[in-house]
């Protein structure tokens, strides 16, 4: 079962990866750096900074748990 360990630990990641984006999403958490454009009925949403404290932190999580050996 040594052939799964790589998958296991990719389907961890993305799953935390999934959980936290769908926490910002419910609690409405923007960070400095999200950028929001209203103009009349429609508004665009930029989440630039969101996007690069997640991939920071994916980066960290992804050397931590498929680290080489």
């Amino acid at each position: 079962m040594g052939g799964l360990e790589p998958f296991g630990r990719l389907l961890l990641i993305a799953g935390l990866a999934i959980a936290a984006i769908g926490l910002m999403l419910v609690l409405g958490i923007r960070l400095p750096g999200d950028l929001r454009i209203d103009r009349g009925n429609v508004t665009i949403v930029i989440p630039i900074g969101t996007m690069i404290v997640l991939s920071i932190v994916l980066t960290i999580l992804l050397n931590v748990l498929g680290g080489r050996r």
